[in-house]
């Protein structure tokens, strides 16, 4: 999930333990009849789960990764973008980690949405989420299947909503106060573009009406950026640590070589 504000740009359209964590094992097996408890061969050993990595102490499970790749469906933000590969999940599960435990450190409770705004959220995306719209998820028995098809379940989605809602907001609260755009960077915007948007001979908006729109995307773009800065900084700071080689990525590598973040 790409915690950034969404950006419109064509406005004619409308709109991130130890290593001794790292794997849990199933080793105990009752011998039939006896009560007893032996040790058990290791190739009956069964996988429970595993640590990927951890982040200030806090483990993110292999399955963590697998629950967040079938989330994907449900970020707008991901349309022509292809599958969700598991290392870029890992990154998005460290990066909404240090966010929360920021949030948390900070004790910031105005960010929690309420029931109702949850409520909304849900009803809104069973209406426009592309991938809903084709299976008619705004009726129950769609809506159903659609969970069913994708190993999902209202309480889980609902938990994803939560946790979506209380992130945009605390990066709205925290970086878009304070931001001013100036006129001249809206014509510029305007002028720059949005006008090579249009071909010869399209009805053109005046500037004062979309002016409005333009501001907001220059803030968006603002604060996307500082947001941006802010997280690597973050993760900079604190410990992160991929337990996995295959799910490392060139950044994993990077924070290593500046001291284990």
């Amino acid at each position: 999930m790409d915690f950034r504000l969404p950006i419109r740009l064509k406005l004619r359209c409308g709109h991130a333990c130890t290593g001794a964590m790292a794997t849990f094992m199933a080793v105990v097996a009752a011998v039939p009849g006896m009560g007893q408890v032996q040790p058990i061969q290791a190739s009956q050993a069964v996988m429970l789960d595993r640590v990927v990595a951890v982040v200030n102490n806090q483990a993110i499970l292999a399955s963590d990764v697998d629950e967040e790749i079938r989330l994907a469906v449900l970020d707008p933000g991901r349309g022509g973008m292809g599958a969700l590969t598991q290392k870029r999940a890992l990154q998005q599960l460290i990066s909404r980690a240090l966010i929360q435990q920021q949030i948390h450190q900070e004790d910031i409770q105005a960010t929690d949405p309420s029931q109702d705004e949850i409520a909304a959220r849900l009803a809104e995306m069973r209406k426009e989420l592309p991938a809903c719209v084709r299976q008619n998820c705004a009726s129950d028995e769609g809506w159903k299947a659609f969970l069913g098809a994708h190993g999902l379940t209202p309480e889980r989605v609902a938990t994803y909503l939560r946790y979506r809602l209380q992130i945009l907001r605390f990066i709205e609260e925290r970086f878009r106060e304070g931001i001013r755009i100036s006129p001249q960077e809206i014509q510029a915007y305007y002028h720059d573009m949005l006008l090579p948007q249009y071909a010869a001979g399209e009805t053109i908006p005046a500037l004062d009406k979309v002016a409005p729109r333009i501001e907001e995307i220059l803030l968006q773009q603002q604060v996307n950026a500082m947001f941006d800065d802010w997280l690597k900084n973050l993760r900079r700071q604190g410990d992160v640590e991929v337990l996995d080689p295959a799910l490392e990525t060139a950044e994993d590598h990077r924070g290593q070589g500046e001291g284990g973040a």
